[in-house]
């Protein structure tokens, strides 16, 4: 596995695990653990601390725990060595004997939380980020690698990841697209959105592959190519619009032999039959309108 364009990695851990953060942690920052679950797991835990102390036990800002037999995972945060009010998600992204990847987007009020490419939670800060210098993890998990992704940076962890908050935004897809690949959009619209577009383009970049087009304030969301020039037909049903003014959303496009195929928040939503054949000439990704990008990666 190649690593690079982080600032600091952390490889083949021996859990349990403690490594201190250079720097600490800064908004725009992501975490990202690729590990496993072991058969007969139970639970692991992920903790962000302040400090590695043992007597007295070290703050510990956001304390991330599944818990297989339970099928829950439990959100905390332990101040003067006493736990708060728990935060409990019962939904179970893990499974034993299967590999993992973790990532953690640190924000200015919260940390989001996505497993193998999909949204799973959100955890409010209870106490300040700049504390948090150390990064524990400990239980029945197996852990290949720990990195930590800068801001406005691009990496590598078997694909590609671009850390950014602008739009318009233009990402260069290296090597271009192909069947199996995806994209995954993680990004807020404001409560004032009224839409918002994401773009595949052609090698010229004159040509758009894929255009999505969602309307907040008609609740209409158009697909369509623009090909030598011109626009195609549009696609606009949709059994349900999944996009709301001023919310958090995720999406996925996937791409198949002969189709888009996108999901928001985790589920399916249409198909987009190419209309491009050559996929491999698709390589560039464009975002634009009032939305709030938080994260991209291509797989």
């Amino acid at each position: 596995m190649s690593i690079s364009s982080t600032r600091q990695v952390f490889s083949d851990l021996i859990i349990p695990f403690a490594g201190t953060v250079l720097g600490g942690l800064v908004p725009g920052e992501m975490v990202v653990l690729q590990g496993s679950v072991p058969p007969g797991a139970v639970r692991f835990q992920v903790d962000f601390t302040c400090g590695s102390g043992v007597k007295p036990r070290a703050d510990v800002a956001f304390h991330f725990n599944p818990r297989m037999k339970k099928m829950c995972i439990v959100c905390n945060t332990l101040q003067k060595e006493r736990w708060g009010r728990e935060e409990i998600l019962y939904k179970m992204p893990f499974r034993h004997g299967v590999d993992f990847e973790v990532i953690i987007l640190i924000l200015k009020d919260k940390f989001k939380v996505a497993v193998n490419g999909s949204h799973l939670l959100e955890y409010k800060h209870r106490m300040e980020l700049d504390r948090v210098d150390t990064i524990c993890i400990s239980g029945d998990v197996q852990v290949q690698a720990l990195g930590i992704v800068p801001p406005n940076s691009v990496s590598f962890f078997c694909f590609q990841v671009f850390c950014l908050q602008s739009v318009p935004f233009r990402g260069q897809l290296v090597p271009g697209l192909s069947v199996g690949r995806s994209i995954v959009i993680q990004a807020e619209t404001r409560p004032s959105s009224k839409s918002f577009s994401v773009n595949l383009r052609g090698r010229s970049h004159n040509d758009i592959a894929l255009h999505l087009n969602p309307h907040l304030n008609r609740g209409v969301f158009v697909r369509n190519s623009f090909l030598s020039e011109c626009w195609g037909p549009e696609e606009t049903e949709l059994d349900c619009f999944p996009f709301s003014a001023g919310q958090y959303f995720e999406m996925i496009i996937l791409c198949d032999c002969k189709h888009f195929k996108l999901a928001v928040n985790g589920q399916h939503q249409l198909q987009y039959r190419h209309r491009v054949q050559d996929l491999s000439c698709i390589d560039m990704l464009e975002v634009l309108g009032d939305i709030r990008l938080l994260a991209v990666r291509m797989h």
